[in-house]
């Protein structure tokens, strides 16, 4: 791949990537790029790479390629949509307020609310689709028509009551009686993200019913540690806590870098996601 690749640095509540434009030039190697281009001592510093592509799709334009930190691609990231949507509405390759974009996890649709008199981007609405619930389609083991909620789950010394969800990837929900702590995400994060009932790993949710209407959620991310902010998972926390009776279906989520409203409609079963995105810098990496 030839030197100098330029970039932008995003972050959606703290949840930070490094932003290409792939639209017309795909760089060779993706998955060591973002192993490089994510080490925050001798890289640019970042929880993965997302690539900003064509769609081949009829009516769709764009579409967004990401990869973890550890170089594995997965298939969505909520704060990295929002931060999409706002790289190609604040350039105008994307004209209009609302429009959609190809992911991993299928066709998505974003709504900007723009700074007053500008075509910049202030927040972004994110159609996170309909969550999936069954076994096969997280995926776990087990029977694979079984939804998974509140069900015990034996991690080393522990033993912790999930509700699993897939918001186009994989995600363990864990409701806890006290603030997470470091010790608690940490310790048992990587633990539950490796489990053998996860084939293709999981993301790992601990939250905190603060009140009726605010969750404190922390997240151990498949693939980049604990990060800190996930879109897909503040998506699963709004389904579990509404299967399991603890709020209802509009809540706001506190994240480490920020807040999130988030809302599971019950007309069309979808999630939608509301929340910040912010360039922080641009550049042309060298290597």
């Amino acid at each position: 791949m030839s030197k100098g690749l330029k970039f932008v640095k995003m972050e959606g509540i703290g949840n930070d990537y490094v932003y290409v434009d792939a639209r017309d030039d795909v760089p060779r190697g993706l998955n060591k790029l973002a192993r490089e281009i994510s080490d925050r001592h001798f890289g640019i510093g970042s929880d993965g790479l997302i690539l900003i592509r064509r769609s081949k799709l009829k009516d769709v334009k764009h579409r967004m390629q990401m990869f973890n930190s550890d170089g594995s691609e997965s298939e969505m990231c909520g704060n990295g949509l929002r931060c999409v949507a706002k790289f190609l509405f604040d350039r105008k390759y994307e004209s209009g307020t609302e429009f959609p974009i190809e992911t991993g996890a299928g066709v998505l649709s974003v709504q900007i609310t723009p700074k007053k008199g500008t075509h910049t981007a202030a927040k972004v609405r994110v159609n996170m689709g309909e969550p999936r619930l069954l076994r096969a389609a997280i995926p776990m083991t087990g029977e694979p028509g079984e939804m998974v909620t509140n069900e015990p789950l034996k991690v080393g010394d522990k033993e912790f009551r999930v509700t699993c969800v897939s918001m186009g990837n994989p995600h363990c929900v864990i409701f806890v009686d006290k603030p997470p702590t470091d010790a608690l995400v940490h310790t048992y994060g990587p633990l539950i993200e490796n489990h053998k009932v996860f084939p293709n790993r999981t993301n790992v949710e601990f939250v905190f019913k603060e009140s009726e209407k605010v969750l404190i959620q922390r997240t151990w991310e498949r693939g980049a540690g604990e990060t800190l902010a996930c879109g897909t998972g503040a998506s699963a926390v709004v389904v579990a806590a509404v299967q399991n009776a603890i709020t209802g279906r509009n809540v706001r989520i506190k994240l480490l870098g920020g807040e999130l409203d988030m809302e599971w409609n019950d007309r069309d079963n979808c999630v939608y996601k509301t929340g910040p995105a912010r360039e922080v810098f641009s550049g042309v990496y060298e290597h």
